[in-house]
This record gives structure tokens, C-alpha cells and sequence, in this order.
């Protein structure tokens, strides 16, 4: 409705409009005639075209639209002079109301989709439609009247090796439909397989189709962006497999159900289960929520799915996606151990960290190995014994079985690394030097050691520090515990996730702004899911110019390197942190040697092993098997590895494979500095090596 000021004014507009109908007439006629003569040869209605390009007078109008040589375009045809006509600031609001008629036509636009054999010549049609558009399924279902009609007069069936399904149901000779229903009373008197279909008297109107498009108004317990999202990220997932190879907690002798192609399959029902209760108004079953569970359970968040997939499906984010809406909900499965892991995570002062180590870490460990001794005084684990094949979550017993089945590691460190350095107070910022070795050639880099290098295995930050010590370079030290964020995150608690990454972006701009007299260019990382979570604090912006660089990867690139013919096999975290270089040329370079991989994950991954136990057995059967091929093949003397959850899972094959297993740059301590490194470095550094600045 666009109201003209003046008579002239409503006379343009007159104009405009019946200018615009003559045009949409004239286009109507034109594609009315190509319709009514596909099959004449293309010089009949060449004139009626009014187009100046030549075709071939013998081709039928059907050949020239099937090769695209003649094109129906309604963008050319009819929207591209309908603006042209409609020009003009006043005149905006139509040309939206024309592009909104034509997004509605569109989508509900039907198409037969035709997929052929090419071994037996059997051709299935599909007929995707809209389940909350009434017409597209009224016209839908006339067309599949005119498609079996077709069917029947070319001498074909109506039920191929894909199924009848209700659609077609009516369609079937009585004869037919008699002969499946003694079949069915045969082998299934009590109704328990599709009850109710394929019989006499089912109703397609009984039918229950969910329509994803009414997410936004019918998503009444999950917000409708959370559904959504879940949605459109599974939903062009192609069913092809290639991601099963490669996953990390998918072992087909244990089970078929928790490939990334099969959790995306249950994860497509669980929405439409959802969607049906929701909209038929039943209440929503706390079943969905278990399921739901269980698969995003079923994940290491390991992001190798993403490499082999053709769609570009991360099933690692959805898994993450899965475990906000549970988190959000209150329908997140506790487990105290996961709970208590990650409190020791979120808390910073000194006092509380001093005392969760000692109950979780010493105590807790401790009682854990005594479990696992007392097993097998009893018998009751067998290393050697393939685990029984899983289908769902293990009961109590099982599990409290599968979590002693492996010792945890027994020479932890006694205090942290800060507590070890007198490193513990946030307000300040310490820089190590070597004063004797810093010259103005010196590099400076900042070190965020995270909580696996500092509060679970200290001798990883400290093997670190004392290396770069070595090299003569200025480090400057995070101030304080902290976490990176990311395990937070990966078990969908994404506010406390965002409020640690927030508060640690601000506390970092406060020490560049403190130590701006420094060039800072590389900031310098021990773990592989801090290195994926800083990768996202715009340190650009905290140190210009700077890069993110495992601690290997730097002294690789300063050239480093050993010469004493030992044999090592590489374990690479799903979380790898090096990112610059391959892992593999790294860990070969520093040991002088080449270093063998060892492949298949450890089974820890940060909160797994202790949240699912039985899941994380088998994942660590097989890789017991994966890491004694590789002692039989070099008699390595070490597993080595670059993430600190890694080093814990590995360590816990010691007593089955009679192999030590240790961090690359700690191997590198040892070897360099002496089998006493750590006291002597703490000795010499704590002679005027730390200088503590006032943040």
C-alpha cells in the first residue's frame, strides 16, 4: 500500500502497477507455453520465447531445459524487472513484500527426488515436505496419488527393498496387504514391531511427522536456540562413516552405538522426541535426558572427528552444545569426582589448593590404589582380559571395578609449582633470569603453565622454567593459580567457562601494561587445552606481535637437542599443543633420535576416566594393546607425551607394560641438567634469579 501525495503521484504509481501485471501476464504465457509443449521441437516455440539466442530446431524444449541451454530463471524473468519498475526509495516496501511472497512460495515448493540403481534399474522417489505447511503436504500426498498411478501402469511395485511406509499403504492391492498380515501374525503375535502400521485400518492421519521449523514456537522446555543450534549443526551429516576410524571413544568390539555418525543419528531423535512431546502436549520423558547424557558422555571433545568429514560436522562442539543444554537444565548427570575435579580447578587461593591436593590428590589417590591393590588380590581385574562389550552405562559395582582397574600414579609431587618457587601471591608478576646469560639479545616470553603443569604435576612447569632459564631467556610468569577456562567449558558449564577466560584476558593486559618496557613475542604454553583456549584470548591484542608456542616447539626451534641413542615412543594428546610444527619432527629432534608414535588415546582426557569409568576402560584396553606393540617393536625406555592429563593416563600402564612414562621437556631436564635438576634449580633461581614485580 504506497499513498501518493499529489494526483501525479498516484498516476506514476497506476502506471508502475499496471506495468507490473502486463510484465507478470506476459511471463506467465511465455512459461505456460513451455509447459504445455516440452515434448515439440523447440522451433514451435521459439517465437513465443522473443530470444535472441539460436537454438536447434530439432531439440525438443525438454532437451534444451534439461542441458540448461534454455533456463527458466525467475530472478531474471520476473524479480529483476519487478524492482526495476518498483525503483525508488518510497517504493521499499514493496520490493520486501514481493522477495517475502516469493520466500514463501519457494520453500514450499515441492520436488520429486528420484534415486536409481544402477546394478538392478530400480528407481525410489522422495518427496521432502514441510510438516507445518498443510498445503505442501495435501499437494504432496496428490502427487504421490499421480506417482503410484505411473508406477502401476509401467508394470512396477509399489513396495521396493526400502519399505512400504504408511504413505503408500493405501495404495496396496487387498491381496497384498491380507498376505503381510498373516506374515506379521506369524512371527510377531503380540504386535511388539511397528504397532498399529501396515495394517488394516492405520490411519496416515494417526501419523506424527516433527517439524523442525516450528522450533521457535513449540521448543517450550529447551529454548528454541539451543534446540535450534543443535539442530543445524548435525544436519547435514551425510551418514558416510569416515569419522568412526578416527574417533576417539568408538571401539567396535565393545559396541556400534557411539561412533560420531551414530551419536548424530540418536542426537536427530532425541530432538524429534523433544519436538512430539512437546507438541502432542505429553510432558517430556526424563529418558531423553539419560540418552542425551550418555552420548554427549561418549566424547573427548578431541576435534579429530572434523579432519575426515566432508560436511565439516565437529561433533566434539556438539557434544559441548549437548552438555550446556543438560548444565542449563539441571539434567546434567552428577558424579562427585567430576564435581570435585573441577572445583579444584575453579578455586586460586594458595590455602585451598594446598589442601585439595592433599585430600584429592595424595589421599584420594592413595585410597585408589588401594582399591585397585585389593582387586587384584580378589581377582577381580585382569589386565590382560578383553573388557565386556558395553550398551549403556555400566551398574555401580561395574563401574567402581573399571575405576580401580588401573593404579593411579604414586610419586606425585609433593607441593605445587608456585608453592615450590614462593610464587603464590597474585599481586605479584615474577620474570626469571639468568643474569649471568641475559644480554640484550635475550628473548622475553610470558609462560602460562595452567593447572596440570603447576598443581597436578609441578615438575612440568618447573622443567619448563628451569629449560628456558637455561637458555638465557627472560620469562615472565602468569601471576597466580589459574585456569585457562576450557575444562569448564568442555563440560558445558560455559558461564563459568567465559567469567575465567574474561578475568584472566583483563589480568594479562594489566601485566603487559605493567611490564610495556618488555617486547614480548611469544607466549609460551605446557598443555594442549590451554593452548586451545588461549588460542581464542586475543593475545594479539594483550602482546602485539606475539604467537603461541609449546614449550617443545620453542626449544626445537632454538635447537636443542640430545645425543644419547635412546629409543622413545611418543604418545600425541587428542589436545595436542603444537600447533607450528608436526609433534611427531618435534619429540624426533629433541631426542636426537627417531621417536616412534604410539597412536589411540590414553583414556584420561581430563575429567573422562573418572566420570565414566567403563566407557574410559575400553578405550584404555586398546590402547594398552597399540602402546605393548610398540615396546615389542623398539624396547623403547620411555613413553613420552606433551599433555599433563596424558601423562597421568599413561603412567597408569606401568605395572602392565613395565615402561616409565614422562613429559618431553621434563626427559629434557633430566638429561641436561642432571638427574637433581629440580633442587638445583630452585637453589640457583632462588639466588636472584626471580624478580617479583608489583602488579
Amino acid at each position: 500500500d504506497v499513498k501518493g501525495n499529489s494526483q501525479e503521484n498516484d498516476a506514476i504509481i497506476e502506471a508502475k502497477k499496471q506495468a507490473a501485471q502486463t510484465h507478470l501476464q506476459q511471463v506467465r504465457e511465455i512459461w505456460q507455453t513451455l509447459m504445455d509443449k516440452l515434448d515439440a521441437p523447440s522451433r514451435e516455440v521459439i517465437k513465443a520465447l522473443n530470444s535472441e539466442e539460436k537454438f536447434a530446431p530439432q531439440e525438443t524444449v525438454f532437451s534444451l531445459l534439461q542441458r540448461r541451454h534454455l533456463r527458466i530463471s525467475y530472478r531474471q524473468s520476473v524479480a529483476k524487472p519487478l524492482k526495476e519498475i518498483f525503483l525508488g526509495g518510497n517504493l521499499a516496501a514493496v520490493r520486501q513484500q514481493i522477495e517475502q511472497i516469493h520466500a514463501t512460495i519457494r520453500t514450499s515448493r515441492l520436488f520429486v527426488a528420484l534415486h536409481m540403481h544402477a546394478g538392478d534399474g530400480n528407481v525410489h522417489t522422495n518427496i521432502p515436505v514441510f510438516s507445518n505447511d498443510y498445503d505442501m503436504l495435501q499437494e504432496a500426498d496428490r502427487l504421490v496419488a499421480r506417482i503410484m498411478k505411473v508406477v502401476k501402469k509401467l508394470g512396477g511395485v509399489i513396495s521396493g527393498e526400502h519399505g512400504i511406509g504408511m504413505t503408500k499403504l493405501q495404495f496396496l492391492a487387498p491381496e497384498v496387504v491380507e498376505a503381510f498380515v498373516r506374515y506379521k501374525q506369524k512371527i510377531d503375535p503380540n504386535g511388539h514391531f511397528n504397532q498399529n502400521k501396515l495394517l488394516p485400518g492405520a490411519d496416515i492421519q494417526q501419523a506424527y511427522t516433527p517439524s523442525l521449523r516450528l522450533l521457535e514456537q513449540e521448543a517450550l522446555i529447551l529454548e528454541a536456540s539451543e534446540l535450534g543450534d543443535l539442530n543445524t549443526a548435525i544436519k547435514d551429516c551425510l551418514r558416510c562413516g569416515k569419522c568412526k576410524s578416527v574417533c576417539t571413544t568408538h571401539v567396535p568390539r565393545a559396541n556400534l552405538l557411539y561412533s560420531p555418525r551414530n551419536k548424530i543419528l540418536a542426537t536427530g531423535l532425541m530432538i524429534e522426541a523433544f519436538l512430539y512431546e512437546e507438541q502432542t502436549r505429553r510432558g517430556i520423558s526424563l529418558r531423553h535426558f539419560e540418552e542425551m547424557n550418555d552420548v554427549a558422555d561418549h566424547c573427548t571433545v578431541c576435534h579429530r572427528c572434523l579432519t575426515p568429514c566432508p560436511v565439516n560436522i565437529d561433533f566434539g562442539e556438539v557434544t559441548v552444545k549437548m552438555r550446556r543444554i543438560l548444565k542449563n537444565y539441571g539434567k546434567r548427570n552428577f558424579n562427585l569426582l567430576k564435581w570435585a575435579s573441577l572445583q579444584f580447578l575453579n578455586v586460586t587461593t594458595p590455602l585451598t589448593i594446598k589442601i585439595m591436593r592433599k585430600g584429592m590428590l595424595q589421599w584420594g589417590y592413595m585410597a585408589q590404589r588401594l582399591g585397585y591393590r585389593v582387586a587384584k588380590q580378589l581377582h577381580l581385574v585382569n589386565p590382560n582380559q578383553r573388557p565386556k562389550a558395553t550398551s549403556g552405562k555400566m551398574a555401580i559395582p561395574a563401574q567402581v571395578i573399571n575405576f580401580v582397574k588401573k593404579p593411579m600414579p604414586s610419586e606425585l609431587p609433593k607441593q605445587a609449582m608456585r608453592a615450590l618457587l614462593g610464587l603464590e601471591d597474585h599481586s605479584i608478576v615474577p620474570i626469571m633470569r639468568d643474569v649471568a646469560k641475559v644480554n640484550q639479545n635475550s628473548e622475553a616470553v610470558f609462560y602460562f603453565p595452567g593447572c596440570g603443569s603447576e598443581r597436578l604435576f609441578s615438575q612440568i612447569g618447573l622443567a619448563t622454567l628451569a629449560m628456558l632459564y637455561e637458555l638465557g631467556t627472560e620469562t615472565v610468569l602468569a601471576p597466580g593459580y589459574l585456569c585457562c577456562g576450557y575444562p569448564q567449558n568442555a563440560n558445558g558449564d560455559s558461564d563459568k567457562g567465559k567469567q575465567i577466560s574474561t578475568a584472566n584476558q583483563v589480568l594479562f593486559h594489566r601485566v603487559a601494561n605493567t611490564l610495556n618496557y618488555m617486547d614480548i613475542k611469544t607466549v609460551i604454553l605446557s598443555c594442549g587445552t590451554c593452548m586451545d583456549q588461549l588460542l581464542n584470548y586475543q593475545f594479539q591484542q594483550i602482546f602485539p606481535g606475539c604467537r603461541l608456542l609449546d614449550i617443545h616447539e620453542y626449544l626445537m626451534e632454538k635447537g636443542l637437542t640430545l645425543d644419547n641413542g635412546d629409543k622413545y615412543l611418543y604418545h600425541d594428546p587428542c589436545h595436542t599443543p603444537m600447533k607450528t610444527y608436526p609433534p611427531l619432527q618435534v619429540a624426533t629432534q629433541l631426542m636426537g633420535e627417531e621417536v616412534l608414535l604410539s597412536d589411540r588415546c590414553c583414556s584420561e582426557a581430563g575429567t573422562f576416566a573418572i566420570a565414566r569409568p567403563d566407557i574410559a576402560t575400553q578405550v584404555r584396553f586398546r590402547k594398552q594393546e597399540e602402546l605393548q606393540q610398540g615396546v615389542n617393536s623398539c624396547q623403547p625406555v620411555k613413553v613420552l607425551t606433551s599433555c599433563p592429563a596424558c601423562l597421568q593416563g599413561l603412567s597408569r600402564y606401568r605395572d602392565d607394560i613395565g615402561v616409565e612414562s614422562d613429559y618431553i621437556v621434563v626427559e629434557l631436564a633430566r638429561k641436561r641438567l642432571g638427574e637433581k635438576w629440580q633442587g638445583e634449580f630452585l637453589e640457583k633461581v632462588n639466588r636472584g634469579g626471580i624478580e617479583r614485580v608489583l602488579l
